[in-house]
């Protein structure tokens, strides 16, 4: 099936929490990082999560944040991918930020305020913020 979701992470199940409505699966990423995704409890029935499944991590761009730095503290976000700025496209209002994370890329839209305000360029070091509730699953 093709997406317009521009970020689709593979990974490996390593946990389910399931809870009454929603479950958080932890994924380890094909890089090696850990996402965090909370989805509903159906759907990790429906789909067969389990320890161990192929999944892949879908992350539409607009839900992809950005710091600068090697590392963030002080924050709840569960997702927080540390890479480096590989292309910046601007456009009227918005910008398309791509960033090398280990194992594949991820990409960022963003305002072209943020990007002159971080001073985001090709080779800044960033961490890729992405919150649990904005990660949804496919099963691989």
């Amino acid at each position: 099936m093709a997406l317009s979701i521009r970020n689709q992470l593979p990974g490996t199940v390593v946990s389910v929490t399931p809870g009454a409505v929603m479950a958080t699966v932890k994924v380890r990423l094909d890089g090696g990082q850990e996402l965090t995704a909370a989805v509903t409890r159906e759907a990790v029935d429906d789909l067969g999560i389990a320890d161990g499944s192929a999944v892949r991590a879908l992350v539409k761009s607009t839900e992809v944040s950005l710091a600068t730095g090697s590392s963030v503290a002080g924050l709840s976000i569960r997702n927080q991918l540390p890479g480096t700025v590989t292309g910046v496209v601007m456009g009227g209002a918005m910008a398309g930020v791509k960033v090398a994370v280990a194992g594949g890329t991820v990409t960022a839209a963003i305002t072209k305020e943020a990007v002159a305000e971080l001073g985001l360029a090709e080779g800044t070091a960033v961490v890729a913020l992405i919150k649990s509730t904005e990660v949804a699953l496919e099963k691989g």
